[in-house]
């Protein structure tokens, strides 16, 4: 139903549903619904780590205790293995991303009615509930990561070898220089645009398979959402394992000294 009451087509539907609730027009739009689900998992994320920690024993934990456990030492072992360098803000930083693109797909797995039909009922009619079904966000965690690669290559190779990566390689003569810069421009730059696609494309389809079952008979719906929703739970981990993975590697290549 719209906000006035009549009834949706199915096209009228999808629009709904894909589109955010936002204030400002153009670049300066800001995407609400995106934010608020973001903030809220993330201060999510935080508590219940925090919470863990600090009731953290030496003997034998709880289940809880040994799952948050089991992610840490998994992020940690893959982090040993894939990155290169030494840097104490890799491991946390791998934990924060793996543990966020997760709570942020799962959202997915809300029933696609249930959030936007609550928000409905106090007066907001755009609810998005999947913050990497929207390119701000998938674009603005590959570009913290872009920017993460810019300092980490100055910092371990200094500016001036971070200049000569960029411009004399892969062939090593001032003659192609000019070559040699727009092919490493177009590497370094295609680390983030992928990133953010990536994440990006297999959300946005999974949610909107989810809402094109929605739109079918109820019989139907409880026949297709549920083996969908489950091979989508592999989905959402590994987008999250994924995303998490080529940053390191991407990190590791910058703290790499040619």
């Amino acid at each position: 139903m719209s906000a006035t009451g009549e009834a949706l087509t199915s096209t009228q539907y999808i629009q709904h549903h894909l589109t955010n609730l936002s204030v400002g027009e153009g670049f300066w739009s800001w995407h609400l619904d995106t934010l608020f689900v973001t903030l809220a998992l993330g201060i999510l994320f935080l508590g219940v780590f925090y919470k863990v920690g600090q009731k953290a024993t030496t003997g034998v934990p709880g289940k809880f205790q040994c799952f948050i456990e089991m992610c840490i030492e998994f992020v940690d072992g893959t982090v040993k293995e894939s990155f290169h360098g030494r840097n104490a803000l890799i491991a946390p930083l791998s934990l924060t991303i793996f543990v966020m693109v997760i709570l942020m797909n799962t959202m997915d797995l809300v029933p696609v009615d249930f959030i936007p039909e609550a928000a409905k009922a106090i007066g907001i009619d755009y609810m998005k509930v999947v913050p990497t079904t929207d390119l701000n966000t998938t674009f603005a965690m590959s570009l913290s990561i872009f920017a993460l690669i810019i300092g980490f290559s100055i910092k371990v190779k200094g500016f001036g070898g971070f200049t000569r990566e960029l411009t004399m390689n892969p062939f090593n003569h001032w003659v192609f220089i000019p070559f040699n810069f727009a092919l490493e421009m177009v590497t370094l730059l295609a680390k983030p645009i992928s990133l953010a696609l990536r994440l990006f494309g297999n959300m946005y389809a999974g949610e909107l398979l989810f809402i094109l079952i929605a739109l079918m008979p109820w019989y139907a719906q409880w026949l297709l959402s549920v083996p969908w929703a489950i091979f989508h739970i592999l989905v959402i981990v590994l987008q999250g394992f994924i995303f998490m993975m080529l940053s390191m590697v991407y990190l590791s290549s910058a703290c790499e000294d040619h």
